[in-house]
């Protein structure tokens, strides 16, 4: 045997991963900066792989299904073999040097107490273990360990590689704990920086991590001191047993800590230097012993949510509209491509143009190894150019008047672009073309970036000389009402869903499936290419050559399907509409007849002017509305694009999914080069240990939100028996029971009547107000989607509730008042 098989803890370092798996590379670090630790010596990786080599195990766990949750045959494996006779002595020369007496041995596999993946519990540790025999059987344990059916699955979910992962062992000297417990150099519940978070208990540690017992809490601000202080429960101590192993033994429940105020400040200083040499905050595990602490583990603290943000009054006033936008996570490949060079840069040009300066990405949406983990509302700043503005927006309204803007030449060559990019097919392209059509599309869209900048000013005039008429007139309340009826392609396609959704109701096969069918996928459009239903799937394929560039979640995410890529999405809305309409209120309709009994209009001059004034902000917003539908026509393309590149990476080894490409970013697929034929090997050694980082990361972040909404709605009071309240979006009252929808897949759920309750809404969800009697949603405003088609359908819409999906049960029968933005219960 050789050194490679067994060495000192010092011996090892971050750099070594590979030999000394996770726990022991972090340990060894530790050892070489003076922390602490306890001493001890690593069985390599090394050592593991000798033994399946050397003994047949390799070949026979090779044999076997690597992949199923059933580890029990391959431990079986490990019992069946012998550890090699000079691997054995090894060990046992390592365990004499050490002083022989009681040991720790702890699993350190390769893939554990990384970044994303800290594999907590899912390898095994034996404690206070006693002799030579017992030090080698334990080893060999953990090495089977690698096999428990809990280990595997962790391992799937993580995207690793079963034939890639190896695992070390450590063992070390126990330390005989008074007290022990864990260490967060950041609170792993809010986020928040500047303070450590301590569990403790007496005895051993091992109760606190197995979560037997319930720990005394301490959290420490910025320099150690106690902030707050929570006894433990003390159902249980665990204790080094003298023949070996450990014992339990009740505990006792007590109000006082077992930590002086200078072993807490002993403590989140060894976090304060652990995190400043491994660069994140920590995770870490120690020991109290003889007055003495010790640290037996050290890793990243993993599903850490991101630094809480406090928010300024302007970021509060934005951020209804970017919360809408970012409802999902953005990938690498959003951040760097679509939105860094597509959508945020029109906000950025746009912004500019009137001294207006708006953060770069990486402000917006800092990112930790690769992944986004915030989204942090902008503060635009002003420039010197902002003394300009008036005179520039004043001339650019006169100069682009809005009735015409489709006749402007800058729209005829968008359109002609988009064509273009549509008649290429990625299949034929070389790599650097296919990069070269995703580039493409992103200069297509500053197309739209101009039209913006030119006509957008001529929304603003005609809106204030509205609501200045208003005001004078004493209606200023109809504002928003009479604005909402303009004609817009979003109208217009939720014209043809409503003709598709006659169409099945006059096929009694059609509407059957429909009626009866749970989902809307594969079964359904097998169903359409029955020759009986041939009108309809022609009109179905009319709609999505139309209207399938429409996002599903988001138009800043070309990782997420357009209708075009998901026809499921557009037959549940019109299943949604095959309902009978619930009789809205004309809102628009209403409000203009009021408008225009006012005594002052009965004089044409007068009325001219007011009438005018209301069809130009029409106009206005309908500019708004459709310049966003014709951007999204610049996404099926380039989503194409990707797809090509994806399913290359695939063929190449890189990835294991085409939708995986959306974890690289923008400039690394630029950087690859495929020499006009298949990619070479260097470009999986390169990226996929990327994609597996951020994939891991990523599934690590789910569930933490990019932002805290309660930062938006703490201080907001309800009134008594009011359930949810937000801002009145739509006037009036409607009444009918709760249906949460919570994305487009769950269109075809909602029934007509039903009061809409969800997270967010884009354009696409807009068909859905036809059937809804109410909505209520949980982000937004007055002038977002959701509230503007709400006020065209006369149906009442509660925005900004906060808590809408979190607060309503389905099917609860409630009443929306859209005047007072209340939700209360029926009855």
């Amino acid at each position: 045997m050789t050194r490679r098989t067994v060495g000192p803890l010092g011996d090892f370092g971050s750099a070594d991963l590979a030999a000394a798996g996770g726990k022991g590379a972090a340990l060894g670090e530790l050892v070489r900066q003076g922390f602490p630790v306890p001493p001890g010596f690593i069985i390599t990786t090394d050592a593991y792989r000798m033994l399946l080599a050397g003994t047949g195990l390799g070949a026979a766990l090779d044999g076997s299904d690597q992949n199923t949750d059933d580890g029990g045959t391959r431990r079986a494996l490990f019992a069946s073999f012998d550890m090699p006779t000079g691997l054995r002595a090894e060990i046992a020369d390592a365990y004499a040097a050490l002083g022989g007496g009681a040991v720790a041995v702890r699993s350190s596999a390769t893939a554990e107490d990384l970044p994303g993946a800290a594999f907590a519990g899912q390898q095994d540790t034996y404690l206070n273990v006693l002799g030579e025999e017992a030090v080698a059987k334990a080893v060999a344990d953990c090495w089977a360990s690698l096999w428990t059916d809990r280990a595997i699955a962790y391992r799937r979910r993580q995207g690793i590689d079963p034939h890639e992962v190896a695992i070390a062992v450590v063992v070390q000297k126990m330390v005989p704990a008074d007290a022990a417990g864990v260490m967060f150099k950041a609170n792993p519940v809010t986020g928040e920086r500047s303070e450590t978070v301590v569990d403790a208990s007496p005895g051993l540690g091992e109760a606190v991590v197995s979560g037997r017992v319930t720990p005394e809490h301490y959290v420490l601000d910025g320099r150690g001191r106690l902030r707050s202080f929570a006894p433990g429960g003390g159902e249980v101590v665990v204790s080094p047993d003298a023949g070996g192993g450990t014992r339990e033994q009740p505990g006792r429940r007590s109000s006082d800590p077992s930590l002086t105020a200078d072993q807490l400040r002993e403590l989140a200083d060894l976090g304060r230097k652990s995190q400043a040499h491994f660069g994140r905050p920590q995770d870490m595990e120690w020991a109290l012993a003889g007055g003495r602490i010790h640290v037996l583990q050290s890793r990243p603290m993993t599903a850490l949510p991101p630094q809480p943000l406090r928010l300024n009054a302007v970021q509060r006033r934005v951020v209804p509209f970017f919360i809408e936008m970012f409802q999902e996570r953005p990938y690498p490949l959003d951040v760097s491509g679509w939105m860094k060079q597509g959508i945020l840069a029109m906000l950025q040009r746009m912004g500019g143009s009137v001294g207006v300066r708006f953060p770069a990405v990486d402000e917006l949406l800092p990112e930790e190894d690769g992944v986004v983990v915030q989204l942090v509302p902008p503060s635009p700043r002003l420039t010197l150019r902002v003394l300009a503005a008036p005179l520039s927006l004043a001339l650019r309204a006169r100069q682009f008047r809005m009735a015409g803007w489709k006749s402007d030449s800058q729209f005829t060559v968008f359109l002609e672009q988009v064509d273009r990019l549509n008649s290429r097919d990625p299949e034929a392209l070389r790599w650097t073309e296919v990069v070269g059509l995703a580039r493409e599309s992103f200069a297509t869209m500053r197309g739209i970036t101009e039209l913006r900048m030119s006509y957008l000013p001529g929304i603003f005039l005609p809106l204030l000389r509205l609501r200045l008429m208003l005001l004078l007139l004493g209606r200023l309340k109809l504002a928003s009402a009479l604005i909402a009826g303009a004609e817009t392609r979003t109208s217009q396609a939720n014209r043809s869903l409503e003709q598709l959704a006659a169409m099945v109701r006059a096929d009694p096969g059609l509407a059957g499936a429909f009626a009866s069918s749970s989902s809307y996928g594969p079964a359904l459009l097998q169903l359409l290419e029955d020759p009986a239903h041939a009108a309809f799937r022609e009109a179905f394929d009319r709609f999505l050559r139309e209207y399938g560039n429409r996002e599903t979640v988001s138009v800043v995410l070309s990782s997420s399907p357009t209708w075009s890529d998901a026809p499921e999405v557009v037959l549940g809305l019109v299943k949604a509409l095959l309902g009978q309409r619930p009789g809205p209120a004309d809102q628009t309709g209403a409000a203009l007849a009021e408008l225009k009994r006012h005594p002052l209009l009965r004089f044409g001059p007068v009325r001219r002017q007011v009438l005018t004034a209301v069809d130009d902000a029409r106009a206005g917003m309908a500019f708004r509305e459709d310049s966003h539908f014709y951007a999204t026509k610049v996404i099926p393309p380039m989503r194409r694009a990707y797809r090509e590149l994806g399913r290359r990476l695939v063929a190449a080894g890189v990835i294991d999914d085409v939708q995986d490409v959306y974890h690289l970013r923008f400039e690394e697929l630029e950087a690859i080069t495929d020499d006009g034929g298949a990619l070479p090997p260097s470009v999986r050694q390169r990226y996929r240990p990327l994609v597996l980082a951020r994939a891991a990361r990523r599934r690590e972040l789910e569930g933490i939100p990019l932002l805290d909404t309660a930062l938006l709605f703490r201080d907001r009071r309800r009134a008594a028996g009011v359930l949810v309240s937000g801002t009145p979006a739509s006037r009036g009252l409607a009444e009918g029971p709760v249906r949460i929808i919570r994305g487009p897949e769950e269109f075809g759920r909602l029934s007509s009547g039903d009061v809409l309750v969800c997270p967010y809404t884009n354009p696409s969800w807009t068909p859905l107000f036809q059937r809804a009697a109410a909505v209520v949603v949980d982000m937004g405003g007055l002038g977002s989607h959701a509230a503007i088609v709400a006020r065209e359908y006369g149906i009442p819409a509660v925005m900004g509730t906060g808590t809408g999906t979190g607060v309503l049960a389905e099917g609860q029968r409630v009443i929306v008042d859209g005047s007072a933005g209340t939700v209360v219960a029926s009855g």
